[in-house]
């Protein structure tokens, strides 16, 4: 009796290990149908046992096989197929078509390459509001494949908590009204999340719960396919004042006061110490685990751009020992994965002394640090590698969603060189925290290729891009790339970033935005020649190319109005009346210039971003409601101005209709004021241009969007219009 028993018991496992394996196998195998139909045949799919995660490519006959210990692994694997042999990109944006050679080439020798690190994380919390809020699950298709194309296997996955909230929140007795009320409008969800502001541009409609709830499950089933392990929200204290109405004697305080919000908008936070909180904790654990599974890792924070209650060293440890004992109590399991934001920002409260009682008031490993933002400033370094707690070295590369070629490549490789020797053994991983998806992809990429032992230096890595970026060798091509890398793409992103075109009118900016938001001369005459180089190339085989000239060319004509500017603002000064109409006339013709030039590629349009908008609403009112939440977060974003063109886009339609319009009044007000001898009051103006902002975030305010032409014609003709003399 036994030892049949035995027998059926190793025949289960060995079903049960050859399911396991031929699910990544299927996983790899189904991302190739989405992404390549046409030539899924050509790639067959091979399970090997590691315990580091390892991919290998060769030749099986006329097809391309691609081994590795999982799917993930398979799809670096199918990534590095596809830029090394085939000269191609994967855009993680869906209309971005998959552009290969007609023939697969095949592969010289045999290649096995193994990761440096188990972990790579993607996504902020604030991606999800500057890109993704209007997103379909196509869109996240394509993003997730991107991901697993790139090797990310920790991604922040916080779509839909709202609707788990809801359950959660009607359990302890609120009402309908007061917990939609609470929520923000979507594009501002993640500032709800983050505990800066509640109820901005709310209540959310019940519609938006169910669909973002569907959505999620998609997200999150994908990601495990491909062994990705999504990193879920948990109950970081910040709940709705109406639970005080129920329960009047919660430890309590207010946030402090985030962005200048009116007090209506300011958050709640609930002590960890009340013994409501661990109650919670485990209510909303439960309820999310219920509808989307739990892979054991679990962002919480608390405290992003607001204070903690106490600034006591032992309080700080108290907080954070009794976030973990709620989280362990409701998941035994549970990793704490908080990002480093938050130290970086605050630097002046967040001494080290604080940050260790706060980090030390969690087990060892059982809390995951985000290096949130090394690229400017790694706090490993001064924390003493976060005093032992695992972390992931990140690169942020972008505020706001702003559309900046801007990406340090030498910088980030020296500092990733250095961070893989002198770090200690609780280095676990590198990630990209970037705030939004931006014209900066390749930067991305490359972080993620130093994750694994691939043979490259950043030469090489260029040289590689500008061949993928042309979809063939061609040395100008090449020559234009480094010229970018060497002379462009030096610092680092600070916010705000973009041209002056995408900025508030003013005869001289600020400090602040001088030094955050241009390039310097140096930078500017490279660009504007690595633009000439390329738009002198005669054949090409990638959208990219096209992508690049239209990108490139935004910011050389940018760069150029902000010349015009200063030049406007001297004739001002200097009562030039005949210069100061020719440098206003050519301000004016470069907006409408630039404005068609964007309108040439689809990525670059205001129209996709208020269409998806409007596409959520199940009735007028909710489409209006959704295309007036749109149209704020990207122009004056909350209820003062303090925060206006944060999220600053060089898109056609948004230039046209938003930022030329403010322009257009600054000249003519300019040329007014020195026709009647009269001094320009630019307060004034800003007030009256900051009023006209609060109109244009009405749907009722048509835009009107320029028609698409061929951009390297155009890019062409606005090169000889400019720069050829």
């Amino acid at each position: 009796m036994r030892r049949p028993l035995i027998m059926l018991i190793c025949i289960l496992l060995n079903i049960f290990l050859s399911h396991a394996a031929d699910t990544d196998i299927i996983s790899a195998q189904q991302m190739v149908n989405r992404l390549l139909p046409t030539y899924a045949k050509s790639f067959i799919f091979k399970k090997i046992s590691s315990d580091k995660d390892i991919f290998s490519l060769e030749n099986k006959g006329k097809q391309i096989q691609i081994s590795g210990n999982n799917a993930n692994s398979m799809a670096v694997g199918l990534n590095f197929y596809l830029k090394n042999y085939c000269l191609t990109t994967v855009s993680w944006f869906r209309m971005d078509p998959i552009q290969l050679p007609k023939t697969l080439p095949l592969i010289k020798r045999p290649i096995r390459i193994t990761a440096k690190v188990p972990l790579r994380f993607f996504l902020n919390y604030c991606t999800f509001g500057y890109s993704m809020p209007w997103w379909t699950w196509k869109d996240w298709e394509r993003l997730i494949d991107w991901m697993a194309l790139n090797g990310i296997n920790t991604p922040l996955a916080i779509t839909g908590q709202e609707a788990i909230w809801y359950n959660v929140w009607k359990k302890f007795g609120l009402t309908d009204t007061e917990i939609r009320a609470y929520f923000t409008g979507p594009a501002h969800l993640p500032w709800h999340r983050m505990s800066n502001i509640d109820g901005w541009q709310g209540p959310l409609p019940i519609s938006w719960l169910d669909n973002q709830r569907e959505l999620q499950q998609k997200i999150v089933q994908r990601e495990r396919e491909l062994n990705m392990h999504p990193v879920l929200p948990a109950f970081a204290g910040h709940i709705p004042s109406g639970l005080k109405r129920l329960y009047p004697h919660l430890l309590t305080t207010n946030v402090s006061q985030w962005c200048d919000f009116s007090d209506q908008y300011q958050c709640t936070f609930l002590n960890p110490m009340d013994s409501l909180y661990s109650i919670i904790q485990k209510d909303y654990l439960n309820e999310q685990t219920k509808i989307y599974g739990t892979d054991h890792i679990y962002g919480i924070d608390c405290f992003n751009e607001v204070q903690p209650p106490s600034w006591n060293e032992d309080s700080l440890a108290l907080i954070s020992s009794h976030i973990y004992k709620s989280l362990k109590a409701a998941d035994k399991d549970a990793i704490w994965l908080q990002m480093g934001w938050l130290f970086y920002n605050d630097a002046s409260h967040w001494t080290t002394a604080r940050i260790k009682s706060y980090l030390q008031g969690v087990p060892k490993s059982k809390l995951l640090l985000l290096d949130y933002f090394c690229e400017n400033t790694e706090i490993w370094k001064r924390t003493e590698s976060f005093f032992g707690q695992p972390f992931i070295w990140c690169y942020l590369g972008n505020f706001g969603g702003n559309t900046m070629i801007c990406s340090p490549l030498k910088k980030i490789d020296k500092l990733l060189t250095n961070t893989f020797k002198k770090s200690k053994q609780n280095f676990q991983g590198i990630g990209a925290t970037l705030e939004g998806l931006d014209v900066n992809q390749f930067a991305y990429e490359f972080v993620f290729d130093k994750a694994w032992n691939i043979p490259f230096n950043c030469k090489s890595w260029i040289n590689n891009l500008a061949d993928r970026r042309l979809g063939k060798y061609n040395i100008i091509s090449r020559q234009a790339w480094q010229l970018m890398n060497q002379k462009v793409l030096t610092a680092s992103s600070f916010s705000p970033q973009g041209t002056l075109i995408e900025s508030f009118p003013t005869l001289q900016n600020s400090k602040y935005e001088l030094q955050n938001t241009y390039m310097n001369s140096l930078q500017q005459q490279s660009l504007l020649k690595a633009w000439q180089m390329l738009l002198s190339i005669k054949k090409y085989n990638r959208y990219t190319y096209e992508f690049d000239v239209i990108n490139i060319g935004r910011q050389v004509l940018g760069n150029y109005f902000h010349q015009l500017r200063d030049s406007f603002t001297i004739a001002y000064r200097t009562n030039d009346s005949a210069k100061l109409k020719i440098f206003g006339y050519k301000m004016k013709s470069i907006l409408a210039d630039v404005d068609a030039l964007v309108a040439c590629y689809p990525t670059f349009s205001l129209k996709q971003w208020i269409d998806d908008a409007r596409a959520m609403g199940i009735n007028a009112n909710e489409k209006n409601y959704y295309e007036k939440n749109a149209r704020t977060l990207i122009t004056v974003w909350g209820d003062k101005d303090v925060l206006t063109d944060y999220a600053r886009r060089g898109w056609a339609g948004l230039i046209s209709n938003y930022y030329a319009p403010r322009w257009n009044m600054f000249i003519d007000e300019v040329i007014k004021c020195n026709s009647q001898f009269t001094k320009f009051n630019e307060k004034d103006f800003s007030i009256g241009c900051h009023k006209w902002g609060r109109k244009f975030i009405e749907p009722s305010t048509i835009i009107i969007y320029p028609k698409e032409q061929n951009g390297v014609i155009l890019a062409k003709k606005l090169f000889i219009k400019y720069f050829k003399h």
